[in-house]
């Protein structure tokens, strides 16, 4: 390939790599201007680490003549036998090695030793071969360390020497590219998960600012489990965070589907908003998300008893106020939540209902604004809420509902 080509697909996977261009349409793009000038890829893949709560990486591949699975993730969520595989992969040889190329030309004879070889070597490739382009220690995150890029031909003669020499150095730039794209989304995958997607999308968008927060009117969720202190006590230790987990999936999956936001998990409780056009649409989002998670509850119930586990049930609270949602904290360590009176008024409603023995309890504010054709409600009367200077009327759901 000439020097001017090498110098055009460099500046283009740079401009690429800055516009934020996916990692998929970045191999392909690649590949296809290597193609198109001259190299003789055939098919590709490239693989790289993340930092994710379902998978630890993900595989992008590109093939000339067929259609292929583009992007695939890997690891704690992959189905198959994906860790036998990397075994016996190319990547896991570069890494075990530390090595940064190894190629396997079925021209010459060299054996069909790494996963997939066998398979190309039958279906006529004649050359391949693999390199690995680690990152240093201040440039990796995690194990986002190293990228991994594999290319093959069918080419009469293989891969020439020009043509491994115009790989070697092309692929930095590639592999620069990628991680920046990766990076950015593993940013992005942090700040939802721990902040919910909501408050994610205003620090991603600069709203970082300590004492930045803006006054909403919201229906507060405030749940936790009920007995909790009790089966922490007497249950094996080793069942305690499978527990939460459970349970925890159940409500934050139940609050997310019907449309709030969870900005924090106390241990076992969890604290959550939802929002509308409306009062009305707040509340009645809130109080979908309560039938989604009965439902949950009832079948997570329904699978622990036949595990032979601990199970439980959930106490909700729930209150319709305005709060302060933004930035609090010091100027280091922020924290992007609610704050305000009503807070506190949801945390001492959902306080009651084991001595009140309900399993859900509602402000009257909150109770004043639910529609009357959605739900009907039942007074419980005045109850004093620790903190709170006056006795609150609390409301519950008719039996049944």
């Amino acid at each position: 390939m000439e020097d001017r080509r090498v110098m055009d697909i460099t500046a283009w996977l740079m401009q690429s790599g800055l516009k934020g261009m996916s990692e998929t349409d970045l191999l392909d793009g690649f590949c296809e201007a290597c193609v198109a000038n001259g190299l003789p890829i055939d098919r590709a893949a490239i693989v790289i680490d993340t930092l994710h709560p379902l998978y630890e990486g993900r595989a992008f591949r590109w093939d000339a003549r067929q259609a292929v699975e583009r992007v695939s993730p890997y690891g704690i969520a992959a189905p198959g036998h994906f860790a036998d595989n990397w075994l016996r992969s190319a990547f896991h040889h570069l890494e075990v090695h530390d090595a940064s190329e190894v190629r396997r030309c079925f021209l010459r004879g060299d054996p069909t030793d790494f996963y997939l070889l066998d398979e190309l070597k039958s279906i006529g490739f004649t050359d391949f071969v693999a390199m690995a382009h680690r990152f240093g220690k201040e440039g990796a995150i995690g194990d986002i360390d190293c990228f991994f890029s594999h290319f093959a031909t069918r080419a009469e003669d293989g891969f020439s020497e020009r043509d491994l020499s115009t790989l070697r150095e092309l692929l930095p730039c590639l592999a620069l590219a990628v991680k920046c794209v990766t990076v950015s989304g593993v940013a992005g995958t942090i700040a939802k998960v721990y902040l919910g997607e909501d408050a994610a999308n205003q620090v991603l968008h600069g709203k970082i600012n300590r004492g930045h927060s803006d006054r909403i009117s919201a229906a507060l969720w405030f749940s936790d489990l009920a007995n909790f202190t009790h089966i922490s006590d007497t249950v094996d230790p080793e069942e305690i965070i499978p527990m939460l987990n459970d349970y925890a999936d159940a409500v934050i999956s139940s609050v997310q589907e019907a449309g709030g936001e969870v900005l924090k998990l106390m241990g076992d409780g969890t604290l959550a908003i939802f929002k509308g056009d409306k009062p009305s649409d707040a509340c009645v989002a809130a109080l979908r998300a309560r039938t989604l998670l009965d439902k949950r509850l009832s079948d997570l119930t329904a699978q622990r008893r036949v595990e032979g586990r601990p199970v439980t049930d959930v106490y909700l609270g729930l209150h319709m106020g305005d709060v302060f949602y933004g930035n609090i904290g010091s100027k280091d360590r922020l924290d992007f939540t609610v704050i305000g009176p009503a807070v506190n008024e949801v945390s001492r409603i959902v306080s009651l209902c084991r001595s009140l023995q309900r399993k859900v309890l509602m402000s009257a504010s909150f109770a004043a604004i639910v529609p009357s054709t959605q739900i009907d409600l039942l007074s419980i009367g005045q109850h004093a809420l620790r903190g709170v200077n006056r006795a609150q009327e609390l409301f519950t759901l008719l039996p049944g509902l």
